[in-house]
């Protein structure tokens, strides 16, 4: 049976590969964008030229008025949402003493409040049909942190504990809630990256590689498919951090 999946971020890097792979399983699926239309509208396309339903909605996600006509749009066309993937998210590298009121706020709003705003909006339509998954797209620096990335190591690892609690809060309604930290992936976001920092990365990696959004997006499909985990931190990173 369809489930109907929303995907925050969904244009671009893990969320396109989460959005392509779950379309393939013949889901709903509404897209959420911000800044990336075209890239949105391309993936869509890509997908109903193949039969899936795609839909793309427009929503800046650190804002609680657009997640509520986010929501509202799914839940009229589509009368339920089965899926929450909390995949938007920025990235910020700088020295801890530099970053600004500003910067921190920014930070914080589209990786932390934006996962609140969503999971807040959508929790009372999991509660009412008694059964629900949200998957949060954390990321191992909120696991062990990283030099010149605080913030974004403090709003990932508040993703983690946000996840640990509504776990245990919504487990009774049938709610799961798990988060997947991913290691280094082959996105746009990581594209400032040098060849020589790559390299060593992959150096101090068991598999000897780097990630790709399809190694996230089959962790995404088989944490929705599965009845019995929650509560869980997923780290996807080829054994380059193992805790």
């Amino acid at each position: 049976m369809a489930k109907t999946i929303i995907v925050t971020g969904g244009s671009r890097g893990i969320g396109a590969g989460i959005v392509k792979l779950l379309a393939e399983e013949n889901n709903n699926i509404v897209l959420n964008y911000n800044k990336s239309e075209e890239k949105a509208k391309k993936i869509q396309k890509e997908c109903t030229d193949l039969g899936k339903n795609v839909e793309i909605f427009k929503a800046d996600v650190t804002k609680r008025e657009e997640v509520k006509k986010l929501v509202e749009f799914t839940i009229q066309k589509y009368k339920k949402i089965d899926v929450l993937i909390n995949n938007a998210g920025i990235s910020q590298s700088k020295l801890f003493t530099e970053v600004t009121d500003e910067e921190w706020r920014y930070v914080i709003d589209n990786n932390l409040t934006s996962v609140f705003y969503m999971s807040q909006e959508v929790v009372p339509h999991m509660i009412q049909q008694q059964s629900g998954c949200i998957i949060n797209i954390s990321s191992i620096w909120g696991m062990v942190g990283s030099s010149c990335e605080s913030v974004y190591s403090v709003s990932k690892a508040g993703v983690d504990g946000l996840t640990k609690a509504l776990a245990k809060e919504l487990g009774p309604s049938h709610i799961r809630v798990n988060s997947i930290a991913p290691g280094l992936i082959d996105t746009q976001m990581n594209q400032d990256l040098s060849e020589e920092v790559l390299e060593e990365i992959k150096e101090e990696t068991p598999l000897g590689k780097i990630g790709t959004p399809e190694d996230i997006a089959k962790c995404v499909k088989w944490l929705i498919e599965d009845e019995f985990t929650t509560g869980q931190i997923i780290s996807i990173n080829g054994g380059w951090v193992i805790i």
